[in-house]
């Protein structure tokens, strides 16, 4: 056994057979169970969760209620346990990880580019009921995926440099230049974050559109976006060309679903650069007529590569980002179902709440 301190609590760890975990029932249904816990193996290593962020791919599962059984969280921060005979980590290391498992050897991942390699999501932490996520107390990840957090990149930091390093991946695709007007489509954290890296590329002025007043707001308030737009004003296109007149130099379309699809081709700008970063489970409609009249680039983008999740930890690093201010909430297992209702309620303005899975409730004893 052994002793671990972290924020202010000494935690005793030993050796467990089971874990309480968040996992899919159903549509819509979290609930509490116990799974085997993951242990030791040579080449991995095994890390006790302190923090774990909900994804808007979570959301996706949840509403679908599948995969049944499920442990979700992959996006993490946490302590070392077993280090499976490395030579780079050691138990005790205040750790992240990249959550995917790129096979290495095919085509793509030989020319860097492993975030579109077939087996990237396959075994990925979080996403596959095999590999449970962080929302269990423990959670095995290879160790060519594991990162050590710097000193002064605290847990909450280290759970959002994931979501980070997408949003980092859809700005460094977006060809971004100096002065350009771009605009994000979603004030969720993917495209909150991805409006901070927008800016830090050069882009001269930023608007956001959102159906929900409370995040809209945020994102200004934060000072990502200089203006945010109602996605549902009737005026909305005569607003937003009244910026622009013909159209936004980049548009990044951070939700996915026709509507904002639709929207993110209709402001783009002839020739103009459209990301897209948001994903729908279901197909879209768009027009697609607009988009070959005006010859507009679209790309698709997806995860990152090692070089831009590495990217945002220096960032932290060095303190020319700050992911703290993003975090709106930090909740315990028992509450994960109340906090996936709030984040889709489209009446709370929080973006991304983060859950700390080997933190009980407390019960007083009189």
């Amino acid at each position: 056994m052994i002793f671990l301190k972290y924020y202010d609590r000494i935690v005793l760890r030993i050796e467990v057979d089971s874990m309480r975990c968040v996992t899919i029932a159903g549509p819509k249904k979290l609930v509490i169970e116990k799974k085997e816990a993951p242990v030791g193996k040579e080449g991995y290593i095994l890390i006790d969760v302190i923090k774990a962020g909900i994804c808007g791919s979570d959301i996706h599962y949840w509403y679908a209620g599948m995969p049944k059984g499920l442990v979700m969280g992959h996006e993490f921060s946490g302590i070392v346990i077993d280090n499976g005979g490395s030579k780079k980590f050691n138990a005790g290391d205040r750790v992240t990880a990249l959550p995917i498992t790129p096979c290495l050897e095919c085509k793509e991942c030989k020319s860097g580019e492993v975030q579109i390699c077939s087996q990237t999501w396959s075994h990925a932490i979080g996403l596959t009921t095999e590999t449970p996520g962080g929302f269990g107390g423990r959670i095995l990840v290879r160790e060519d995926m594991v990162r050590l957090l710097p000193d002064n990149v605290s847990y909450d930091a280290g759970a959002m440099i994931e979501p980070a390093a997408v949003a980092l991946r859809a700005a460094d695709i977006s060809n971004v230049k100096k002065g350009d007007k771009a605009l994000v489509i979603g004030g969720g954290i993917i495209g909150l974050l991805t409006a901070v890296f927008l800016r830090l590329k050069g882009c001269s002025y930023i608007a956001l559109t959102e159906t929900n007043p409370l995040r809209g707001a945020k994102s200004v308030k934060l000072g990502v976006a200089d203006e945010w737009f109602n996605a549902l004003d009737p005026k909305l296109a005569e607003k937003l060309f009244s910026v622009t007149k013909n159209g936004f130099d980049i548009v990044a379309d951070c939700c996915g679903n026709s509507p904002a699809l639709s929207s993110a081709i209709m402001f783009t700008k002839p020739n103009g650069n459209l990301t897209m970063v948001g994903i729908s489970m279901e197909n879209v409609n768009v027009p697609m007529v607009a988009a070959v009249m005006k010859e507009i680039n679209i790309k698709g983008s997806i995860a990152y590569k090692p070089e831009e999740f590495d990217e945002v930890i220096k960032l932290l690093t060095t303190k020319k980002i700050n992911l703290e201010r993003f975090v709106d909430d930090i909740v315990i297992l028992d509450e994960v179902q109340n906090a996936f209702e709030r984040l889709t309620s489209g009446k709370d303005g929080a973006v991304k709440i983060l859950v700390d899975p080997n933190k009980a409730k407390i019960i007083d004893i009189k």
